[in-house]
């Protein structure tokens, strides 16, 4: 019996070799392998003091004897409430059982089939609440890694060239899709897949949207993966165009009535930041966290080559407690700053994934919670010189079914910062909504769809993501791209 060993982890993952193993040592083996198999097989990642001070990725995924190891766990139910949990409905069972045989380019296109992303997923998903949360190994012990496994799958596949199969035919009508993150992507190349004439529209000058400007290198690396996706995407025929700002460049109407674009899909995003509109938030010093990652991200300031500005404060606070926090957060660490992260419910209720939480602390990022801003403080050059807060109490529920923040009387203090790094969330761009007659939005700017298959109010118009749900997940974003797809084949084989 060959036994792999993971930090003490002992999965078998070979057939059996009664020549070289004695029978009492394999019979051991074999009961320490089913008591660890209720745990996952470790991923490597890199030292947190030591990926602090870098832009690499942070997780090093499994090799394809781990991702072989992980695989056996899987128990492939029948009735899989994992494939529920996934809002693409990946056929999660058939990829593992195609690990499990090592058959790892048929694993690919099984995911393929139903995710156009899988690299970008398996990297940034919140599978523990998704996927993995649903998983029934997880009941006793630990869920199967099913992130983990979809990324090796994809990361394989682009390491040896494996592609996901075109159309048969051509379908001879056209569709725009405006935006090209998640949503977008995953509805252009659907439709081609299904054999229309599809276009992206891209207002940036590089394709990829929120995977591009919002999220950074270390968690999800521009050219080594999204750059591919993207790639893998256009070989099923789909055309993308940068710099074109729909709305402005060109509208939905003259795409459709003079450009000859039988349907329109909208996934153009939630690019436009809030604010707490509190005293002194135009100071010097103080940014939207849009702003902050699209001057790392997209345009690599963090690259002390570039061209391109950004604050490399001494001392900073990024207000929030979502995933976009802690990814501005854990980039001002690594250009060199002291941070904070100032939210004012519990670490109970912080929005962001368990594991982007657990990484910001073991790098050093410092949870100052239950704590409210009240007022930037500024110097006499009008620079952010500190930030007037409050400490908070949780009181009964509110709307949102979490516990609402109450100030604590006279616990004003005065934290001393350079930089202030706004994470509120963030709203769609009126722009194409205010230049297409017919289209509706409702009261927050998000345009109105039909849930099922992202029908709008205007006729061969379809929209998904957080262009209408506001800023959520990438894989929400790609299961409404997906499911627009669905709508828009309908309404064109009427």
């Amino acid at each position: 019996m060959k036994i792999k060993i993971f930090n003490r982890e002992i999965c078998v993952c070979a057939l059996l070799d009664t020549n070289s193993v004695k029978y009492e040592r394999q019979r051991r083996n074999e009961e320490k392998m089913e008591a660890d198999v209720l745990k996952k097989v470790p991923v490597r990642e890199q030292d947190a003091k030591v990926r602090a001070t870098n832009f690499e990725e942070v997780c090093l995924g499994y090799d394809k004897e781990e991702a072989m190891c992980e695989a056996t766990r899987c128990i492939n139910c029948k009735n899989a409430q994992c494939i529920k949990g996934c809002p693409v409905a990946i056929n999660i069972p058939g990829f593992i059982e195609k690990v499990k045989e090592g058959d790892i380019a048929a694993a690919y296109q099984v995911i393929s089939e139903a995710s156009a992303l899988p690299a970008v997923c398996g990297r940034v998903c919140p599978q523990e609440s998704q996927c993995e949360g649903k998983c029934i190994r997880g009941i006793k012990g630990e869920p199967v890694s099913i992130g983990k496994l979809e990324r090796f799958v994809a990361d394989w596949a682009r390491e040896n060239g494996v592609k996901p199969e075109g159309a048969a035919e051509k379908k001879g009508k056209k569709v725009a899709v405006i935006g090209s993150g998640p949503a977008g992507l995953t509805c252009a190349g659907d439709l081609a897949k299904m054999g229309y004439d599809v276009t992206i529209f891209e207002a940036l000058h590089e394709p990829g949207g929120v995977l591009v400007y919002g999220i950074p290198e270390f968690r999800l690396p521009k050219q080594a993966v999204v750059a591919k996706e993207i790639e893998n995407v256009k070989s099923l025929g789909v055309k993308i165009e940068t710099n074109v700002v729909v709305g402005k460049s060109v509208t939905i109407d003259e795409l459709m009535e003079d450009e000859g674009f039988d349907a329109v899909f909208i996934g153009s995003g939630a690019g436009l930041p809030k604010f707490m509109g509190i005293p002194g938030e135009q100071a010097l010093g103080v940014f939207s966290a849009n702003e902050y990652l699209t001057r790392s991200n997209l345009m690599k300031a963090f690259d002390e080559s570039s061209n391109t500005p950004i604050m490399r404060g001494n001392k900073v606070a990024v207000v929030g407690g979502g995933n976009v926090a802690m990814d501005a957060a854990r980039t001002a660490l690594r250009l060199g700053a002291e941070v904070h992260i100032v939210y004012r419910r519990s670490e109970e209720e912080l929005p962001a994934r368990v594991e982007e939480v657990h990484h910001a602390k073991e790098e050093g990022i410092i949870f100052d919670l239950l704590t409210n801003p009240t007022e930037i403080v500024t110097d006499e050059n009008g620079w952010v010189s500190g930030m007037k807060c409050v400490r908070m109490e949780l009181g009964e529920p509110d709307a949102s079914g979490r516990r609402r923040p109450v100030v604590i009387e006279g616990s004003e203090f005065l934290m001393e910062v350079d930089t202030v790094i706004m994470s509120l969330g963030t709203s769609p761009n009126p722009l194409i909504s205010s230049t297409t007659k017919g289209l509706e939005v409702n009261k927050h700017k998000c345009i109105v769809a039909e849930e099922d298959f992202g029908a709008t109010t205007k006729e061969g118009v379809y929209a998904g993501g957080d262009a209408v749900t506001g800023a959520a997940t990438v894989i929400l974003a790609m299961g409404a791209g997906k499911a627009a797809a669905k709508g828009i084949d309908a309404y064109l084989s009427k």
